[in-house]
């Protein structure tokens, strides 16, 4: 491992873009001995290191798995084009940043699975390592591949190169994964099969595809996702982290050597939303609501701070405006941190009737922006989605963020939503126009705003996952009659490739024939999908030609509420009758109140529910 990192150092590192995140030794990281090690984890990213160590979630179980004795835990990220044409040209393994090591040498490797396009970089990546890319493929003294993160609750598209998902939180359950792979390692001729099989039978929150036969009927749907072993659960739970506030949390995070995407300090407030949005499969498969206390959060801060010296702490949540603490939580954090010029961030905030007040809450950072979520621009799409906010209430919030100096409003849109109208579509350029006159009312001049417009992609495990999605002439067609209608220069409007949301599309609720289409978009030089300036749509239309599969088979058809889905054998808590009844609601335009200063819809996730399986 020396001799690889002098190579490395020094006939590599000199002649490729950004060497610093090719290094390790950064602060807070953590290298260990191998005399005193039983197990070896390598936690892989699927992207650059700039984001992959701006996720928090890799923060966290890097932290909490090295805090074993016995488990020695490392680090690796997607080589940008240059670092792999280095490796490749000089015959590198692809290594980890703490020790250099080979990640064929280690027992485990852990990918963390954040987006669907990040699926042909898995491949790149074991290829890197010379790893054979499909699990049946690989020899007993190749590492084990797990992965998890939000795809492990549709992970058919790439279940042929992965030997088990870890599916849910992972906080509580990686630690108790760690020990039965300790035990199991010692145990002489056990082959990787068997070890599969044990981990899965003694862990209900672990899915092993090969443990599963799925069988289609003529016309390509599903008839059956069964086990092919008794003893194997038909159905998998996710984990879920129950009391937030024991929740392992990384005092000391690795501070980069190099500008990542969030250079600060995460801190988690809230896990879960209940507002019940029809669209957000973060919102359905998180549930329930768990929260931090001030003091808890308040803490962390102050450790962390005083352990990187960032100079910005993000607070967390997917509606932090549903944080039930937050004036306190803004008016002590103030009062910690003001001194120290350390900016205090959000992300997107929620319209309700009390955005009014967060303004002068964010007082003390910097006002770069304020970022606001509609989704939709009239009162009778946001019936539909469940998005119980009106445009009063958003008008109110504006206008006091203006007053507090505000000078830029973020909006984020979705187009292609179920039953949205070109009125729909218009109403955002009318709404994004009365948000920038807002400040002329205020401060005698027009007001920046910045609109970003995604297209709906429908997701698993959430109300709208029988809806087709639109095609990609509808969403050029759609691009054309908002840009049409913008014609103010305060007004910026930033589209998300609609190819690529095609594509999401497509793995979003596919099955495990993907596998072969990444492997043909992959075999034709694919890599950073997510990335705009290296998307190629024409290479990926070239692999579903190759496998003959049909996109619209994926994509525009309208899936039966009975039909078997490739999701199906993969639970995060809600029960089918509650996803089909607000599927029913959204069609008939009404509201489903949040359940946590509300009744209990009885969606299955929480102990309130008397579907509730325990994870």
């Amino acid at each position: 491992m020396d001799d690889i990192r002098s190579y490395v150092e020094d006939k590599i590192l000199p002649f490729v873009e950004t060497p610093g995140q090719y290094i390790g030794e950064e602060w807070n990281s953590i290298k260990k001995d191998d005399n005193d090690i039983a197990v070896t984890i390598a936690l892989a990213f699927p992207d650059t290191y700039a984001i992959g160590m701006s996720h928090m979630g890799m923060q966290i179980l890097y932290g909490l798995l090295n805090e074993r004795k016995d488990t020695a835990c490392e680090r690796v990220f997607a080589p940008w084009y240059d670092m792999e044409t280095a490796l490749r040209k000089h015959d590198i393994p692809l290594y980890s940043l703490e020790t250099f090591r080979p990640l064929k040498e280690f027992d485990i490797i852990g990918f963390s699975l954040q987006y669907e396009m990040s699926f042909t970089n898995v491949l790149n990546m074991l290829d890197l390592a010379k790893i054979p890319l499909k699990s049946k493929e690989r020899a007993e003294s190749d590492p084990l591949i797990i992965a998890g993160g939000p795809l492990a609750l549709t992970p058919e598209p790439i279940s042929d190169y992965i030997d088990i998902f870890f599916v849910g939180d992972g906080e509580e359950k990686l630690p108790q994964f760690i020990e039965n792979f300790k035990a199991l390692k010692k145990t002489e001729n056990l082959s990787k099969k068997e070890m599969i099989v044990s981990l899965v039978k003694e862990m209900r929150n672990l899915y092993a595809p090969s443990l599963y036969d799925v069988t289609y009927d003529p016309d390509g749907v599903i008839n059956k996702i069964e086990p092919n072993l008794p003893d194997v659960p038909p159905v998998v739970h996710g984990a879920s982290v129950s009391n937030l506030g024991k929740a392992y949390f990384p005092e000391k995070p690795i501070i980069p050597y190099v500008q990542t995407v969030f250079d600060r300090i995460s801190i988690e407030v809230m896990r879960g939303c209940t507002q019940g949005c029809r669209f957000c499969q973060a919102g359905m498969t998180k549930r329930p609501n768990r929260i931090r206390s001030v003091d808890k959060i308040l803490n962390m801060s102050t450790d962390c701070y005083r352990n990187t010296g960032h100079d910005e702490i993000s607070l967390g949540a997917l509606s932090i405006s549903d944080y039930p603490h937050l004036k306190d939580l803004m008016a002590r954090m103030g009062k910690a941190f003001d001194q120290e010029k350390v900016n205090i961030a959000f992300p997107s905030l929620r319209v309700s009737d009390q955005l009014v007040e967060l303004p002068s809450l964010l007082n003390t950072v910097r006002k770069s922006g304020l970022t606001l979520a509609p989704e939709a621009a009239t009162t009778r799409l946001r019936k539909v989605i469940n998005k119980n906010i009106s445009n009063d209430d958003l008008f109110a919030g504006v206008k006091e963020a203006y007053k507090e100096g505000w000078s830029i409003v973020k909006l984020y849109f979705m187009v292609g939503l179920p039953t949205e109208t070109d009125e729909d579509v218009e109403e955002i350029a009318n709404l994004a126009y009365k948000i920038s006159s807002l400040k002329k009312e205020v401060k005698g001049s027009y007001g920046n705003v910045n609109i970003t417009i995604s297209t709906f992609v429908p997701k698993a495990h959430t109300p709208f996952q029988w809806e087709p999605m639109i095609s990609l002439e509808r969403i050029k067609e759609i691009k054309r009659i908002i840009m049409n209608k913008i014609k103010h220069r305060r007004i910026r409007v930033k589209f998300n490739k609609p190819e690529r949301s095609i594509l999401e599309g497509i793995f979003a609720r596919g099955d495990r024939r993907l596998g072969q289409v990444i492997l043909h978009a992959w075999q034709d030089g694919c890599r950073f999908d997510s990335w705009d300036d290296h998307f190629d749509y024409d290479k990926w239309k070239v692999a579903f030609e190759k496998t003959g599969l049909d996109e619209n088979f994926y994509l525009s058809r309208e899936r039966r509420e009975d039909e078997v889905l490739p999701w199906e054998h993969l639970s995060c808590g809600l029960i089918k009758e509650f996803l089909i009844s607000e599927r029913n609601k959204s069609f008939e335009q009404e509201f489903t109140p949040d359940c946590f200063t509300d009744d209990c819809p009885d969606c299955g996730a929480c102990p309130r529910s008397e579907h509730y399986v325990k994870s």
